[in-house]
């Protein structure tokens, strides 16, 4: 429990045989349950997902949290999930959403499996949620210049990048490191997101962003430092730039007809209308004039930057819209004693040789609703 609530933790995790055990061991005190949802590896992830679990319920000597109704309680700290087929991340982490409601959990944090997360600082991504002042909360590894230095340089570009396209998209215009998995949310906040809705792939969390704008959430971002080590990531940029942004562009338009547009036109939704028309129109003048060399061009520029204007015009609106969902967290204990960004220190997870061991079949759990259980 941590002040009072009942804490669930989903780690996600994908070929992470040499990271998983370690986050397992290192879980802080105060979660009530975790639940490691292997997606389909190819790795030894299950083997090692289920050896560290046993340990850790072994060494739980009564149950973790007793049922308010005076019913069964939960009797294993840590839960494995292992998926019949790979999903994806998002799905992965709908499936621990989905067994951390049914086991009434009030918060429930996202950790990834690659150990990239320091357990350490987990208090102060549940906090905002804790305290009633958010819905959910994210990591943020950018909130300062020497926060980001354990973050490869592609990685910050493509954060940087489409934290723009994700601030348009979602209305959080506070939200500087989208991609970052280190979150916590609301039970309440969870019930009333449909999960069928929500992506299956990486693209999840900014997806998910948008749909918690719909229904009018709180968000805060919370100041953390990036930690990489050794892992290798499992983002195909060829395929997920296009993709997520193909997602972002059909997110922003149902968040537009959804809340500026069913209860009749809001001036946002007109300006971004108007913008978006009139650099249209204004481009194809452009292109035409210089197609058939002709120089009286003004008014295609003057309409190109009018377009701009209507499209600055609306995203600041849009952003003031939603100022009464954007919260700014404080940070953690060790953000603010200005630690450095080392590299993520080893952790007991395993290693090659955990990574190699299939002794276990993974087909000894028990199949239920397309989920293997152990």
């Amino acid at each position: 429990m941590y002040r009072g609530n009942a804490v669930g933790v989903v780690v996600p995790a994908y070929d992470e045989a040499r990271f998983v055990g370690g986050v397992i061991d290192t879980l802080p005190a105060f979660v009530d349950r975790a639940y490691v949802v292997d997606d389909r590896s190819n790795d030894g992830t299950w083997e090692v997902i289920r050896r560290h679990a046993a340990r850790a319920n072994e060494r739980v000597a009564a149950p973790v949290v007793a049922a308010a109704d005076g019913g069964a309680s939960l009797d294993r700290r840590v839960v494995p999930i292992r998926h019949p087929v790979n999903r994806g991340r998002g799905a992965a982490v709908k499936t621990g959403y989905e067994r951390a409601l049914a086991d009434g959990m009030d918060v429930v944090v996202v950790m990834d499996g690659d150990g990239q997360m320091d357990p350490d600082i987990m208090p102060a991504i549940i906090d905002p949620v804790v305290d009633g002042d958010a819905d959910y909360a994210v990591g943020d590894r950018l909130a300062a210049r020497d926060t980001r230095r354990g973050m490869p340089p592609w990685r910050l570009f493509g954060n940087l990048l489409l934290s723009g396209l994700t601030r348009i998209a979602s209305g959080y215009w506070h939200i500087r490191d989208p991609q970052n998995g280190y979150t916590a949310v609301s039970a309440d906040a969870l019930a009333e997101l449909e999960f069928d809705r929500l992506y299956d792939q990486y693209g999840f969390l900014n997806d998910l962003l948008v749909h918690l704008n719909v229904a009018e959430k709180r968000v805060a971002t919370v100041p953390m430092r990036a930690r990489y080590g050794d892992e290798e990531s499992g983002i195909r940029y060829s395929t997920f730039v296009p993709g997520l942004s193909f997602l972002l562009l059909r997110d922003f338009l149902w968040r537009l007809r959804v809340r500026y547009l069913d209860g009749g036109v809001h001036p946002v939704a007109a300006l971004y209308a108007l913008g978006v028309v009139s650099v249209l129109a204004g481009a194809f003048r452009l292109a035409t004039g210089v197609t058939s060399k002709n120089r009286s061009n003004r008014r295609a520029l003057a309409g190109v930057l009018a377009g701009l204007g209507s499209l600055g015009g609306a995203m600041l609106l849009d952003s003031r819209e939603n100022e009464r969902l954007q919260v700014a967290a404080e940070p953690s204990a060790s953000f603010e004693r200005d630690a450095p960004s080392d590299p993520r220190p080893a952790r007991g997870g395993g290693g090659a040789d955990e990574s190699g061991e299939r002794g276990e079949s993974a087909s000894d759990g028990v199949t239920e609703r397309g989920i293997t259980r152990s």
